[in-house]
């Protein structure tokens, strides 16, 4: 059932994408043609300003895999030392584990980037 809910969706939303690129390149080539080239940049998406640009790329995605690894020798570490623990099967909790760990690698690269501004 959730299967048919999700290709509903992804088909509308790729036909609301191609409408949309149709739309504004049809658009924007209307009003080159009408000789408005400077205000053809309307269209364009809007930039916030206060986005910061990514210094240490390398560091985030390196700290990120790198607990990811962690995590998953973690889950292992926990499936070997305490076999009935966990039905590893049917439980979420490997999930669990992992997402933590990768969410600490996005911390602890929040809080290095916070550290060198000041």
């Amino acid at each position: 059932m959730m299967e048919k809910v999700f290709m509903a969706a992804i088909v509308f939303y790729a036909i609301y994408q191609t409408t949309k690129l149709i739309s504004e390149h049809l658009l924007k080539r209307k009003i080159i043609k009408a000789g408005h080239i400077e205000k053809a940049q309307i269209l364009d998406p809007v930039k916030l300003e206060s986005e910061e640009i990514n210094k240490y790329p390398s560091l985030k995605w390196g700290l990120v895999a790198f607990l990811a690894g962690l995590g998953l020798i973690i889950i292992e570490v926990l499936r070997m030392s305490y076999p009935g623990l966990i039905n590893y099967q049917h439980s979420i909790m490997p999930v669990g584990i992992e997402l933590v760990f990768i969410s600490l690698g996005f911390l602890i690269y929040f809080f290095i980037m916070n550290m060198r501004k000041k």
